[in-house]
């Protein structure tokens, strides 16, 4: 069951509107890495965790806090567009140069299909998608990505931050660059306390029996590139990350070793007759191939 409450988690007024920059909020809102996707990806996480708890209390407590979020976002976009005149650009350039800059990358749709108000899609007008969306079932993996969620949102906060000089706007983006800022160390805490409790490791899904794997490739780090100094780093040598006691591996010339392939013929009725084969011959293909 949600309830919710129509006081805000945090409070923040722009000092005047800029439709300009309401668009460019649109990305931390409805983008790839804004917050309405880990609102839904911590959410659906939650609902489809098989096992009682903390980690599902956690995912559950966090996603309804990204939701709040959400309407944070929406509320600051219509206080920007708020006033905001419609024909403000045509104007700007005979009579103001800066005006016509604080204007100039406005978004017609905020005006004419949202009544100035904000709706779920990016900065450039692409729409918000389910398929940004992870939820696989296994928490180690879900709660590594949650961390990159979060540093991805924060670094597009924090070049918004360096965007502005509104004051009000400013204290929003510095509130959800403190909220992304626990929510990372959050899920690397919890990544490790999975970790530690024995529910998962390297590497995901642990459950899956490493011999059934070939073996003698998950330890080899392969050097595809001209680059010289792939080598320089602790992925390179030293004692897997996986616990398993092996050590990693730096391949410079990595080989093929599949050999060249030449695949059968196919049905001539619709690929025509190989080169090399007559009609009827033993190597066409028979009428009945698949």
């Amino acid at each position: 069951m949600f309830f919710h409450m129509q006081d805000l988690q945090f409070d923040a007024k722009p000092e005047g509107p800029d439709a300009a920059f309401a668009n460019r909020l649109q990305e931390v809102l409805g983008g790839k890495w804004g917050e309405m996707t880990v609102a839904m990806q911590y959410l659906y996480q939650g609902w489809n965790a098989r096992l009682p708890g903390k980690y599902k209390d956690l995912l559950l407590a966090t996603g309804t806090e990204e939701l709040g979020h959400v309407e944070m976002l929406c509320t600051m976009i219509a206080r920007l567009l708020e006033g905001a005149p419609m024909s403000v650009q045509e104007t700007a350039q005979k009579n103001n140069p800066m005006l016509a800059a604080v204007y100039g990358a406005s978004n017609p749709q905020h005006q004419i299909v949202n009544g100035a108000g904000a709706y779920p899609q990016d900065s450039q007008g692409v729409p918000w998608s389910g398929a940004f969306v992870t939820s696989s079932g296994n928490l180690l993996a879900d709660f590594q990505l949650n961390a990159t969620a979060e540093m991805q949102g924060r670094l597009q906060v924090a070049r918004l931050y360096e965007m502005t000089d509104d004051p009000g706007i400013k204290k929003l983006l510095r509130f959800l660059l403190a909220r992304d800022h626990l929510h990372q160390q959050q899920w690397v805490a919890a990544a490790q306390e999975i970790k530690d409790d024995g529910l998962d490791g390297m590497p995901v899904p642990e459950a899956f029996p490493l011999e059934e794997e070939e073996t003698g490739f998950a330890y080899q780090v392969m050097n595809f590139s001209d680059g010289t100094s792939v080598g320089e780093g602790q992925w390179a040598g030293g004692p897997a990350p996986d616990g398993s006691g092996r050590d990693l591996e730096l391949v410079e010339r990595p080989e093929a070793h599949g050999g060249r392939q030449t695949l059968p013929p196919g049905d001539p009725r619709l690929y025509g007759t190989p080169p090399g084969t007559t009609p009827g011959s033993a190597t066409e293909a028979p009428t009945n191939a698949r």
